[in-house]
Protein backbone atom coordinates (compact mmCIF):
# COMPACT_ATOMS: atom_id res chain seq x y z
CA UNK A 1 0.00 0.00 0.00
CA UNK A 2 1.15 3.31 -1.08
CA UNK A 3 2.52 5.42 1.99
CA UNK A 4 -0.34 8.74 2.55
CA UNK A 5 0.62 12.05 2.28
CA UNK A 6 1.25 13.60 5.57
CA UNK A 7 0.27 17.17 4.97
CA UNK A 8 -3.54 18.12 5.88
CA UNK A 9 -6.14 18.05 3.75
CA UNK A 10 -9.78 17.76 3.07
CA UNK A 11 -12.45 14.73 3.17
CA UNK A 12 -12.88 14.13 -0.33
CA UNK A 13 -9.22 14.88 -1.14
CA UNK A 14 -8.32 11.88 1.66
CA UNK A 15 -11.10 9.68 -0.07
CA UNK A 16 -9.57 10.13 -3.78
CA UNK A 17 -6.42 9.29 -2.10
CA UNK A 18 -7.64 6.28 -0.16
CA UNK A 19 -9.07 5.18 -3.36
CA UNK A 20 -5.79 5.63 -5.14
CA UNK A 21 -4.45 3.42 -2.67
CA UNK A 22 -6.65 1.05 -3.09
CA UNK A 23 -5.65 0.90 -6.96
CA UNK A 24 -8.75 2.42 -8.25
CA UNK A 25 -8.04 2.74 -11.69
CA UNK A 26 -11.30 4.41 -12.56
CA UNK A 27 -14.76 6.20 -11.35
CA UNK A 28 -17.98 5.55 -12.98
CA UNK A 29 -20.39 8.73 -12.30
CA UNK A 30 -22.38 11.56 -12.38
CA UNK A 31 -21.65 15.26 -10.58
CA UNK A 32 -24.30 17.09 -8.51
CA UNK A 33 -24.54 19.47 -5.59
CA UNK A 34 -23.96 17.18 -2.84
CA UNK A 35 -20.76 15.80 -4.15
CA UNK A 36 -18.85 19.22 -5.30
CA UNK A 37 -15.91 18.81 -3.49
CA UNK A 38 -14.95 15.37 -4.54
CA UNK A 39 -15.26 16.46 -8.40
CA UNK A 40 -13.13 19.48 -6.99
CA UNK A 41 -10.66 16.91 -5.65
CA UNK A 42 -11.00 14.53 -9.05
CA UNK A 43 -9.84 17.97 -10.47
CA UNK A 44 -6.10 17.56 -9.57
CA UNK A 45 -6.06 13.68 -9.42
CA UNK A 46 -4.07 12.11 -12.82
CA UNK A 47 -4.50 8.52 -11.16
CA UNK A 48 -7.85 7.86 -11.23
CA UNK A 49 -10.23 8.60 -14.66
CA UNK A 50 -13.30 9.56 -14.12
CA UNK A 51 -15.96 8.60 -16.64
CA UNK A 52 -18.91 10.89 -16.92
CA UNK A 53 -22.20 8.69 -17.56
CA UNK A 54 -25.74 9.89 -18.56
CA UNK A 55 -27.69 8.69 -15.96
CA UNK A 56 -26.81 7.14 -12.60
CA UNK A 57 -28.04 3.49 -12.99
CA UNK A 58 -25.77 3.52 -15.86
CA UNK A 59 -22.75 4.55 -13.16
CA UNK A 60 -23.25 1.67 -11.36
CA UNK A 61 -24.11 -0.95 -14.12
CA UNK A 62 -20.76 0.04 -15.82
CA UNK A 63 -18.68 -0.53 -12.55
CA UNK A 64 -20.48 -3.72 -12.44
CA UNK A 65 -18.98 -4.46 -16.05
CA UNK A 66 -16.25 -3.69 -14.66
CA UNK A 67 -15.91 -5.93 -12.01
CA UNK A 68 -17.36 -8.98 -13.45
CA UNK A 69 -14.99 -8.66 -16.87
CA UNK A 70 -11.72 -7.85 -14.13
CA UNK A 71 -12.47 -9.51 -10.90
CA UNK A 72 -11.40 -6.00 -9.32
CA UNK A 73 -14.10 -3.92 -7.13
CA UNK A 74 -15.85 -1.23 -9.09
CA UNK A 75 -16.70 2.09 -7.78
CA UNK A 76 -19.45 4.06 -9.17
CA UNK A 77 -19.99 8.02 -7.22
CA UNK A 78 -23.01 9.92 -7.59
CA UNK A 79 -25.07 12.83 -5.67
CA UNK A 80 -27.63 12.95 -3.25
CA UNK A 81 -31.28 12.21 -3.42
CA UNK A 82 -32.21 11.29 -6.77
CA UNK A 83 -28.59 10.41 -7.61
CA UNK A 84 -28.77 7.72 -5.19
CA UNK A 85 -31.85 6.62 -5.56
CA UNK A 86 -31.30 6.36 -9.53
CA UNK A 87 -28.35 3.93 -8.46
CA UNK A 88 -30.53 1.52 -6.58
CA UNK A 89 -31.51 -0.51 -9.70
CA UNK A 90 -27.54 -0.49 -10.36
CA UNK A 91 -27.02 -1.68 -6.48
CA UNK A 92 -29.41 -4.45 -6.58
CA UNK A 93 -28.03 -6.01 -9.56
CA UNK A 94 -24.92 -6.56 -8.51
CA UNK A 95 -26.20 -7.96 -5.28
CA UNK A 96 -28.05 -10.30 -6.98
CA UNK A 97 -25.06 -11.76 -8.78
CA UNK A 98 -22.20 -10.98 -5.72
CA UNK A 99 -20.07 -8.60 -7.73
CA UNK A 100 -18.01 -6.74 -5.95
CA UNK A 101 -18.83 -2.58 -6.10
CA UNK A 102 -17.73 0.63 -3.82
CA UNK A 103 -20.79 3.73 -4.48
CA UNK A 104 -20.33 6.35 -3.35
CA UNK A 105 -23.41 8.48 -2.50
CA UNK A 106 -23.41 12.09 -1.73
CA UNK A 107 -25.29 13.20 1.18
CA UNK A 108 -26.33 16.49 2.69
CA UNK A 109 -24.33 18.12 5.21
CA UNK A 110 -25.19 16.31 9.09
CA UNK A 111 -27.16 18.87 10.33
CA UNK A 112 -29.34 19.06 7.63
CA UNK A 113 -30.15 14.87 7.77
CA UNK A 114 -33.75 14.33 8.69
CA UNK A 115 -35.02 17.90 8.02
CA UNK A 116 -35.96 17.26 4.58
CA UNK A 117 -33.04 18.57 3.41
CA UNK A 118 -32.95 19.50 -0.63
CA UNK A 119 -31.82 16.25 -2.07
CA UNK A 120 -32.15 13.98 0.69
CA UNK A 121 -32.71 10.61 0.94
CA UNK A 122 -31.97 7.99 3.54
CA UNK A 123 -30.12 5.95 0.98
CA UNK A 124 -28.29 4.34 3.47
CA UNK A 125 -31.99 2.49 4.72
CA UNK A 126 -33.18 2.02 1.48
CA UNK A 127 -29.75 -0.09 0.62
CA UNK A 128 -29.58 -1.87 3.66
CA UNK A 129 -31.42 -4.98 1.90
CA UNK A 130 -29.54 -4.63 -0.91
CA UNK A 131 -25.68 -4.70 0.09
CA UNK A 132 -23.49 -6.73 1.30
CA UNK A 133 -22.62 -3.62 4.13
CA UNK A 134 -22.60 0.02 4.42
CA UNK A 135 -21.61 2.57 5.69
CA UNK A 136 -22.39 6.97 6.70
CA UNK A 137 -19.53 8.43 7.27
CA UNK A 138 -20.20 11.38 10.22
CA UNK A 139 -16.43 12.35 11.17
CA UNK A 140 -13.68 12.47 8.80
CA UNK A 141 -11.47 10.79 11.20
CA UNK A 142 -13.30 7.95 10.15
CA UNK A 143 -13.03 7.97 6.84
CA UNK A 144 -9.47 5.47 6.50
CA UNK A 145 -10.92 2.67 8.52
CA UNK A 146 -14.05 2.78 6.48
CA UNK A 147 -13.15 2.96 3.18
CA UNK A 148 -10.54 0.06 3.92
CA UNK A 149 -12.68 -1.87 5.49
CA UNK A 150 -15.40 -1.27 2.45
CA UNK A 151 -12.86 -2.38 0.27
CA UNK A 152 -12.37 -5.98 2.02
CA UNK A 153 -16.09 -6.23 2.34
CA UNK A 154 -16.96 -6.27 -1.34
CA UNK A 155 -14.33 -8.43 -2.42
CA UNK A 156 -13.56 -10.94 0.15
CA UNK A 157 -15.94 -13.92 0.83
CA UNK A 158 -19.05 -14.42 -1.51
CA UNK A 159 -18.26 -10.89 -2.64
CA UNK A 160 -20.84 -7.76 -3.71
CA UNK A 161 -21.36 -4.10 -3.15
CA UNK A 162 -21.07 -1.73 -0.16
CA UNK A 163 -22.38 1.43 -0.49
CA UNK A 164 -20.23 4.44 1.31
CA UNK A 165 -22.84 7.85 2.38
CA UNK A 166 -20.95 11.15 2.21
CA UNK A 167 -22.13 14.23 3.92
CA UNK A 168 -20.80 17.09 2.01
CA UNK A 169 -19.80 18.89 5.04
CA UNK A 170 -17.72 15.60 6.38
CA UNK A 171 -15.80 16.16 2.48
CA UNK A 172 -15.47 19.80 3.43
CA UNK A 173 -14.07 19.28 7.20
CA UNK A 174 -10.30 19.41 7.27
CA UNK A 175 -8.27 15.87 7.98
CA UNK A 176 -4.82 15.53 9.69
CA UNK A 177 -3.12 11.97 9.94
CA UNK A 178 -3.10 12.27 13.61
CA UNK A 179 -6.96 12.47 13.69
CA UNK A 180 -7.32 8.64 12.23
CA UNK A 181 -9.19 6.15 14.52
CA UNK A 182 -7.65 2.22 13.99
CA UNK A 183 -5.17 0.85 12.19
CA UNK A 184 -5.34 2.11 8.29
CA UNK A 185 -2.31 -0.19 7.10
CA UNK A 186 -3.65 -3.72 7.93
CA UNK A 187 -6.16 -6.24 6.59
CA UNK A 188 -9.39 -5.13 8.95
CA UNK A 189 -11.02 -7.43 11.95
CA UNK A 190 -14.34 -6.47 11.74
CA UNK A 191 -16.35 -8.34 14.53
CA UNK A 192 -18.45 -11.14 12.92
CA UNK A 193 -17.26 -11.23 9.90
CA UNK A 194 -14.98 -14.31 8.56
CA UNK A 195 -15.02 -14.21 4.91
CA UNK A 196 -12.72 -17.16 4.68
CA UNK A 197 -13.55 -20.96 5.66
CA UNK A 198 -10.91 -23.37 5.52
CA UNK A 199 -12.33 -27.09 4.43
CA UNK A 200 -12.74 -29.61 6.82
CA UNK A 201 -10.64 -32.78 5.19
CA UNK A 202 -13.70 -35.06 6.58
CA UNK A 203 -15.60 -33.10 4.05
CA UNK A 204 -13.24 -33.55 0.87
CA UNK A 205 -13.17 -37.15 1.81
CA UNK A 206 -16.78 -37.91 2.03
CA UNK A 207 -17.58 -36.01 -1.31
CA UNK A 208 -14.76 -37.79 -2.70
CA UNK A 209 -16.16 -41.58 -1.48
CA UNK A 210 -19.75 -40.23 -2.75
CA UNK A 211 -18.35 -39.47 -6.24
CA UNK A 212 -16.13 -42.51 -6.05
CA UNK A 213 -19.61 -44.31 -5.64
CA UNK A 214 -21.98 -42.87 -8.24
CA UNK A 215 -22.56 -44.36 -11.60
CA UNK A 216 -23.91 -41.02 -12.91
CA UNK A 217 -22.05 -38.19 -11.56
CA UNK A 218 -22.22 -34.71 -12.55
CA UNK A 219 -21.09 -31.08 -11.80
CA UNK A 220 -22.66 -28.30 -11.46
CA UNK A 221 -20.82 -24.96 -12.38
CA UNK A 222 -22.32 -21.53 -10.88
CA UNK A 223 -21.25 -18.43 -10.26
CA UNK A 224 -19.63 -19.21 -7.26
CA UNK A 225 -17.12 -20.83 -9.58
CA UNK A 226 -15.52 -17.96 -11.64
CA UNK A 227 -13.03 -16.68 -9.22
CA UNK A 228 -8.80 -17.35 -8.68
CA UNK A 229 -7.90 -20.30 -10.39
CA UNK A 230 -11.33 -22.02 -9.71
CA UNK A 231 -12.37 -22.60 -13.57
CA UNK A 232 -9.07 -23.70 -14.47
CA UNK A 233 -9.43 -26.12 -11.95
CA UNK A 234 -12.66 -27.37 -12.97
CA UNK A 235 -11.56 -27.99 -16.21
CA UNK A 236 -8.49 -29.88 -14.84
CA UNK A 237 -10.99 -32.26 -12.40
CA UNK A 238 -13.25 -32.63 -15.78
CA UNK A 239 -11.23 -33.65 -17.81
CA UNK A 240 -8.99 -35.73 -16.01
CA UNK A 241 -11.97 -38.07 -15.07
CA UNK A 242 -14.34 -37.27 -18.37
CA UNK A 243 -17.27 -35.72 -15.40
CA UNK A 244 -19.38 -34.01 -17.32
CA UNK A 245 -20.10 -30.18 -16.41
CA UNK A 246 -23.69 -28.32 -16.61
CA UNK A 247 -23.79 -24.31 -15.78
CA UNK A 248 -26.16 -22.17 -14.44
CA UNK A 249 -26.33 -19.15 -16.41
CA UNK A 250 -23.94 -16.91 -13.97
CA UNK A 251 -21.76 -19.94 -14.40
CA UNK A 252 -21.34 -19.96 -17.96
CA UNK A 253 -17.78 -19.47 -19.18
CA UNK A 254 -16.09 -21.21 -16.08
CA UNK A 255 -15.99 -23.97 -18.64
CA UNK A 256 -15.59 -23.46 -22.60
CA UNK A 257 -18.52 -23.86 -24.12
CA UNK A 258 -17.86 -25.73 -26.86
CA UNK A 259 -15.99 -28.06 -24.72
CA UNK A 260 -17.12 -31.92 -25.49
CA UNK A 261 -17.72 -32.76 -21.53
CA UNK A 262 -19.98 -29.20 -21.08
CA UNK A 263 -23.76 -29.95 -21.29
CA UNK A 264 -24.64 -26.25 -21.61
CA UNK A 265 -27.05 -24.43 -19.29
CA UNK A 266 -29.51 -26.16 -16.78
CA UNK A 267 -33.11 -25.01 -15.76
CA UNK A 268 -35.76 -22.90 -17.46
CA UNK A 269 -34.10 -22.72 -20.89
CA UNK A 270 -31.76 -24.95 -20.59
CA UNK A 271 -30.24 -27.46 -22.99
CA UNK A 272 -31.77 -31.24 -23.43
CA UNK A 273 -28.60 -32.81 -21.79
CA UNK A 274 -27.81 -30.67 -19.59
CA UNK A 275 -31.29 -30.73 -17.61
CA UNK A 276 -32.02 -34.77 -18.95
CA UNK A 277 -28.53 -35.26 -16.99
CA UNK A 278 -29.19 -33.63 -13.97
CA UNK A 279 -32.63 -34.81 -13.42
CA UNK A 280 -31.39 -38.82 -14.23
CA UNK A 281 -27.66 -37.98 -12.05
CA UNK A 282 -26.89 -40.15 -8.89
CA UNK A 283 -24.37 -38.02 -7.73
CA UNK A 284 -24.39 -33.81 -8.32
CA UNK A 285 -21.44 -31.86 -7.35
CA UNK A 286 -22.51 -28.08 -6.68
CA UNK A 287 -20.19 -25.59 -6.98
CA UNK A 288 -21.33 -22.12 -5.96
CA UNK A 289 -24.87 -22.38 -6.87
CA UNK A 290 -27.82 -20.86 -4.88
CA UNK A 291 -30.61 -22.87 -6.62
CA UNK A 292 -32.66 -20.40 -7.93
CA UNK A 293 -36.48 -21.07 -9.10
CA UNK A 294 -34.86 -20.62 -13.50
CA UNK A 295 -32.56 -23.34 -12.21
CA UNK A 296 -34.42 -25.86 -10.47
CA UNK A 297 -37.89 -25.63 -11.79
CA UNK A 298 -40.46 -27.63 -9.04
CA UNK A 299 -38.38 -27.99 -6.25
CA UNK A 300 -39.47 -31.43 -4.86
CA UNK A 301 -38.67 -32.89 -8.31
CA UNK A 302 -35.37 -31.27 -8.82
CA UNK A 303 -32.71 -34.22 -9.24
CA UNK A 304 -34.63 -36.44 -7.58
CA UNK A 305 -32.73 -39.40 -7.01
CA UNK A 306 -28.56 -37.91 -6.32
CA UNK A 307 -26.85 -37.67 -3.60
CA UNK A 308 -26.19 -33.29 -3.59
CA UNK A 309 -23.26 -31.76 -2.67
CA UNK A 310 -23.01 -28.34 -2.28
CA UNK A 311 -20.30 -26.22 -1.29
CA UNK A 312 -20.68 -22.01 -0.98
CA UNK A 313 -18.63 -19.53 0.94
CA UNK A 314 -22.00 -18.19 2.45
CA UNK A 315 -23.44 -20.10 4.86
CA UNK A 316 -27.33 -18.91 4.27
CA UNK A 317 -26.91 -20.30 0.90
CA UNK A 318 -26.42 -23.88 2.18
CA UNK A 319 -29.78 -25.75 2.62
CA UNK A 320 -31.59 -22.54 1.63
CA UNK A 321 -33.34 -23.33 -1.32
CA UNK A 322 -32.73 -27.54 -1.94
CA UNK A 323 -32.01 -29.28 1.15
CA UNK A 324 -28.59 -31.52 0.10
CA UNK A 325 -27.35 -34.27 1.60
CA UNK A 326 -23.73 -32.66 2.08
CA UNK A 327 -23.07 -29.49 2.81
CA UNK A 328 -19.77 -27.25 3.03
CA UNK A 329 -18.78 -24.13 3.89
CA UNK A 330 -16.05 -23.25 1.92
CA UNK A 331 -14.39 -22.23 -2.00
CA UNK A 332 -15.31 -24.30 -4.60
CA UNK A 333 -11.73 -23.88 -5.94
CA UNK A 334 -10.13 -25.54 -2.44
CA UNK A 335 -12.85 -28.33 -2.72
CA UNK A 336 -11.69 -28.95 -6.72
CA UNK A 337 -7.94 -29.31 -5.65
CA UNK A 338 -8.51 -31.44 -2.84
CA UNK A 339 -10.77 -33.97 -4.88
CA UNK A 340 -7.69 -34.05 -7.48
CA UNK A 341 -5.86 -36.83 -5.37
CA UNK A 342 -8.73 -38.56 -3.81
CA UNK A 343 -10.89 -39.43 -6.67
CA UNK A 344 -10.83 -42.86 -8.28
CA UNK A 345 -14.40 -42.90 -10.53
CA UNK A 346 -15.93 -45.24 -11.31
CA UNK A 347 -16.51 -46.53 -15.09
CA UNK A 348 -18.35 -43.59 -16.82
CA UNK A 349 -18.84 -45.53 -20.13
CA UNK A 350 -22.92 -46.07 -19.83
CA UNK A 351 -23.52 -42.83 -18.83
CA UNK A 352 -21.36 -40.63 -21.27
CA UNK A 353 -23.58 -42.79 -23.69
CA UNK A 354 -26.63 -41.91 -22.52
CA UNK A 355 -25.30 -38.04 -22.39
CA UNK A 356 -24.46 -38.00 -25.68
CA UNK A 357 -27.91 -39.41 -26.57
CA UNK A 358 -29.55 -36.29 -25.30
CA UNK A 359 -27.07 -33.99 -26.60
CA UNK A 360 -27.86 -34.85 -29.96
CA UNK A 361 -31.26 -33.91 -29.32
CA UNK A 362 -30.38 -30.41 -29.41
CA UNK A 363 -32.75 -27.64 -30.22
CA UNK A 364 -32.37 -26.66 -33.98
CA UNK A 365 -31.76 -22.96 -34.80
CA UNK A 366 -35.03 -21.82 -36.02
CA UNK A 367 -34.59 -19.23 -39.32
CA UNK A 368 -35.90 -16.25 -40.08
CA UNK A 369 -38.89 -15.71 -42.04
CA UNK A 370 -40.13 -12.83 -44.75
CA UNK A 371 -36.82 -11.85 -45.68
CA UNK A 372 -35.98 -11.49 -41.79
CA UNK A 373 -33.39 -13.29 -39.56
CA UNK A 374 -33.40 -15.32 -36.04
CA UNK A 375 -32.48 -14.45 -32.99
CA UNK A 376 -30.14 -17.52 -32.77
CA UNK A 377 -29.15 -16.96 -36.25
CA UNK A 378 -27.68 -13.23 -35.48
CA UNK A 379 -26.06 -14.98 -32.23
CA UNK A 380 -24.09 -17.63 -34.44
CA UNK A 381 -23.17 -14.83 -37.38
CA UNK A 382 -21.88 -13.23 -34.04
CA UNK A 383 -19.94 -15.65 -32.66
CA UNK A 384 -18.42 -16.66 -36.19
CA UNK A 385 -17.13 -13.25 -36.70
CA UNK A 386 -15.56 -12.66 -33.32
CA UNK A 387 -14.43 -16.34 -32.86
CA UNK A 388 -15.73 -16.73 -29.82
CA UNK A 389 -13.23 -14.22 -28.35
CA UNK A 390 -15.29 -11.36 -27.25
CA UNK A 391 -16.23 -10.01 -23.91
CA UNK A 392 -20.31 -10.53 -23.87
CA UNK A 393 -23.03 -8.16 -22.35
CA UNK A 394 -26.56 -8.47 -22.58
CA UNK A 395 -29.73 -7.40 -21.82
CA UNK A 396 -32.50 -9.51 -20.44
CA UNK A 397 -35.30 -11.47 -23.16
CA UNK A 398 -35.21 -13.88 -25.78
CA UNK A 399 -31.57 -12.52 -27.04
CA UNK A 400 -29.89 -12.92 -23.45
CA UNK A 401 -31.32 -16.63 -23.68
CA UNK A 402 -29.81 -16.81 -27.27
CA UNK A 403 -26.77 -15.57 -26.34
CA UNK A 404 -26.42 -18.37 -23.68
CA UNK A 405 -27.23 -21.07 -25.87
CA UNK A 406 -25.05 -20.35 -29.14
CA UNK A 407 -22.47 -17.99 -27.96
CA UNK A 408 -19.55 -20.39 -27.40
CA UNK A 409 -17.70 -18.50 -24.33
CA UNK A 410 -14.72 -19.80 -24.40
CA UNK A 411 -13.03 -18.12 -20.98
CA UNK A 412 -14.98 -16.98 -17.38
CA UNK A 413 -15.62 -13.38 -17.06
CA UNK A 414 -16.18 -13.14 -20.78
CA UNK A 415 -20.13 -12.92 -20.35
CA UNK A 416 -21.72 -10.29 -18.50
CA UNK A 417 -25.71 -10.19 -17.71
CA UNK A 418 -28.08 -9.41 -15.00
CA UNK A 419 -28.85 -12.75 -13.43
CA UNK A 420 -30.73 -12.55 -10.38
CA UNK A 421 -32.36 -9.32 -10.67
CA UNK A 422 -33.02 -9.92 -14.50
CA UNK A 423 -31.91 -5.70 -15.19
CA UNK A 424 -33.14 -4.46 -18.61
CA UNK A 425 -30.79 -1.63 -19.56
CA UNK A 426 -27.85 -3.60 -17.63
CA UNK A 427 -26.23 -4.36 -21.39
CA UNK A 428 -25.17 -1.17 -22.58
CA UNK A 429 -23.42 0.46 -19.76
CA UNK A 430 -21.95 -2.93 -18.36
CA UNK A 431 -20.04 -3.35 -22.21
CA UNK A 432 -19.00 0.26 -21.19
CA UNK A 433 -17.25 -0.63 -17.94
CA UNK A 434 -15.78 -3.81 -19.75
CA UNK A 435 -14.46 -2.08 -22.55
CA UNK A 436 -13.22 0.92 -20.43
CA UNK A 437 -11.19 -2.09 -18.82
CA UNK A 438 -10.00 -3.91 -22.48
CA UNK A 439 -9.65 -1.04 -24.85
CA UNK A 440 -7.93 -3.63 -26.69
CA UNK A 441 -10.65 -6.31 -26.50
CA UNK A 442 -13.97 -6.79 -28.99
CA UNK A 443 -16.94 -5.53 -26.40
CA UNK A 444 -20.45 -6.88 -27.92
CA UNK A 445 -23.62 -5.50 -26.39
CA UNK A 446 -26.36 -8.14 -27.49
CA UNK A 447 -29.50 -6.46 -26.55
CA UNK A 448 -33.15 -6.17 -27.77
CA UNK A 449 -35.26 -3.61 -29.02
CA UNK A 450 -36.92 -2.83 -25.62
CA UNK A 451 -33.56 -3.26 -23.77
CA UNK A 452 -32.07 -0.97 -25.45
CA UNK A 453 -34.23 1.61 -25.31
CA UNK A 454 -33.97 2.03 -21.13
CA UNK A 455 -30.05 2.93 -21.80
CA UNK A 456 -29.56 4.10 -25.18
CA UNK A 457 -28.23 7.23 -24.12
CA UNK A 458 -24.65 6.02 -22.68
CA UNK A 459 -24.17 5.61 -26.39
CA UNK A 460 -22.88 9.29 -26.09
CA UNK A 461 -20.47 8.37 -23.05
CA UNK A 462 -19.26 5.43 -25.44
CA UNK A 463 -18.75 8.46 -28.42
CA UNK A 464 -17.18 10.66 -25.92
CA UNK A 465 -14.32 8.07 -25.03
CA UNK A 466 -13.97 5.99 -28.23
CA UNK A 467 -14.79 2.89 -26.69
CA UNK A 468 -14.37 -0.01 -28.58
CA UNK A 469 -18.58 -1.18 -28.05
CA UNK A 470 -20.57 -2.83 -31.07
CA UNK A 471 -24.32 -3.01 -30.22
CA UNK A 472 -25.66 -5.83 -31.13
CA UNK A 473 -30.12 -4.76 -31.27
CA UNK A 474 -32.24 -7.66 -32.51
CA UNK A 475 -35.33 -5.67 -33.49
CA UNK A 476 -38.63 -7.27 -33.75
CA UNK A 477 -41.21 -5.23 -32.50
CA UNK A 478 -42.25 -7.16 -29.22
CA UNK A 479 -40.70 -7.19 -25.65
CA UNK A 480 -40.11 -10.26 -27.08
CA UNK A 481 -39.81 -13.11 -23.53
CA UNK A 482 -42.74 -11.40 -22.41
CA UNK A 483 -44.60 -11.78 -25.22
CA UNK A 484 -43.73 -15.62 -25.56
CA UNK A 485 -45.09 -16.15 -22.53
CA UNK A 486 -48.50 -14.41 -23.36
CA UNK A 487 -48.77 -16.75 -26.11
CA UNK A 488 -47.73 -19.83 -24.36
CA UNK A 489 -49.87 -18.84 -20.89
CA UNK A 490 -52.04 -16.46 -21.66
CA UNK A 491 -53.69 -17.70 -24.83
CA UNK A 492 -51.93 -15.42 -27.43
CA UNK A 493 -53.42 -12.12 -25.35
CA UNK A 494 -51.00 -9.80 -26.06
CA UNK A 495 -51.20 -7.09 -23.45
CA UNK A 496 -48.64 -4.26 -24.44
CA UNK A 497 -45.79 -5.79 -25.38
CA UNK A 498 -45.52 -4.22 -28.67
CA UNK A 499 -43.19 -1.65 -28.75
CA UNK A 500 -41.89 0.87 -31.43
CA UNK A 501 -38.08 1.67 -31.97
CA UNK A 502 -36.23 4.31 -33.37
CA UNK A 503 -34.49 3.93 -36.66
CA UNK A 504 -30.91 2.83 -34.60
CA UNK A 505 -28.77 3.19 -37.42
CA UNK A 506 -29.89 6.76 -37.78
CA UNK A 507 -29.81 7.23 -33.78
CA UNK A 508 -25.86 5.90 -33.53
CA UNK A 509 -25.22 8.71 -36.57
CA UNK A 510 -27.13 10.85 -34.15
CA UNK A 511 -24.67 10.44 -31.42
CA UNK A 512 -21.63 10.77 -33.72
CA UNK A 513 -21.37 6.89 -34.28
CA UNK A 514 -21.57 4.41 -36.97
CA UNK A 515 -24.99 2.60 -37.31
CA UNK A 516 -26.10 -0.19 -39.86
CA UNK A 517 -28.89 -2.33 -40.85
CA UNK A 518 -29.03 -6.28 -41.51
CA UNK A 519 -32.71 -8.12 -42.13
CA UNK A 520 -30.35 -10.81 -44.57
CA UNK A 521 -28.03 -13.84 -43.43
CA UNK A 522 -25.71 -12.08 -46.03
CA UNK A 523 -26.25 -8.93 -45.27
CA UNK A 524 -25.43 -9.72 -41.27
CA UNK A 525 -22.11 -11.23 -42.32
CA UNK A 526 -21.02 -8.22 -44.34
CA UNK A 527 -22.45 -5.84 -41.44
CA UNK A 528 -20.61 -7.40 -38.74
CA UNK A 529 -17.00 -7.85 -40.93
CA UNK A 530 -17.47 -4.26 -41.34
CA UNK A 531 -18.60 -3.28 -38.07
CA UNK A 532 -15.77 -5.28 -36.05
CA UNK A 533 -12.99 -3.39 -38.68
CA UNK A 534 -14.00 0.44 -37.37
CA UNK A 535 -12.30 1.70 -34.34
CA UNK A 536 -15.27 3.05 -31.91
CA UNK A 537 -18.62 2.81 -31.14
CA UNK A 538 -20.91 1.19 -33.25
CA UNK A 539 -25.05 0.30 -33.57
CA UNK A 540 -25.76 -2.61 -35.48
CA UNK A 541 -29.50 -3.01 -35.94
CA UNK A 542 -30.73 -6.73 -37.10
CA UNK A 543 -34.47 -7.21 -38.12
CA UNK A 544 -35.61 -10.52 -37.06
CA UNK A 545 -38.38 -12.58 -37.57
CA UNK A 546 -41.13 -11.19 -35.07
CA UNK A 547 -42.57 -14.68 -33.39
CA UNK A 548 -39.81 -16.54 -33.01
CA UNK A 549 -39.45 -18.40 -29.59
CA UNK A 550 -36.83 -19.75 -27.27
CA UNK A 551 -37.02 -23.61 -26.76
CA UNK A 552 -36.00 -25.49 -24.60
CA UNK A 553 -38.85 -23.55 -22.07
CA UNK A 554 -39.42 -25.46 -18.90
CA UNK A 555 -43.01 -24.46 -17.82
CA UNK A 556 -43.27 -21.91 -14.66
CA UNK A 557 -43.61 -24.26 -11.91
CA UNK A 558 -43.11 -27.22 -13.94
CA UNK A 559 -40.48 -29.84 -13.03
CA UNK A 560 -36.76 -29.80 -15.70
CA UNK A 561 -38.11 -32.91 -16.94
CA UNK A 562 -41.14 -31.10 -18.39
CA UNK A 563 -39.38 -29.53 -21.25
CA UNK A 564 -41.16 -27.39 -23.96
CA UNK A 565 -38.54 -28.59 -27.02
CA UNK A 566 -40.91 -26.43 -30.02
Amino acid sequence: MRRRRSKPMNGAQLLIQLLTEQNTEIIFGYPGGAVLPLYDALYDCSGIQHILVRHEQAAVHAADGYARSTGRPGVALVTSGPGATNAVTGIATAYMDSVPLIVLTGQVSTELIGLDSFQEVDIYGMTMPITKHNYIVRDVAELPRIMIEAFHVATTGRPGPVLIDLPKNVMNAQWKPEDSRGPAEVTPAIRGYEPYHPLDAQDIQLAAERLNRAERPLILAGGGCMSGNTPALLRELAEQYGLPVASTLMGLGAMPSGHPLHLGMVGMHGTVAANRALQAADAVLCLGVRFSDRVTGKRKAFSPGSYKIQIDLDHSELNKNIKVDHAILGDCGDLLAGLQEQLKLQDLTEWTRQIRTWSQRSAKIPRGQENKLSGPEVIKCLAAATEGDAIIATDVGQHQIWTAAYYPFSEPRSFLTSGGLGTMGYGLPAAIGAAAAFPGRAVLCITGDGSFQMNMQEMMTAVDLDLNVKVAVLKNGYLGMVRQWQQLFHGRRYSSVRISSPDFAALAHSFGAHGFRASSRAEAEEMIARALEIEGPVIMEFDITEETNVYPIVPPGASNQEMITE
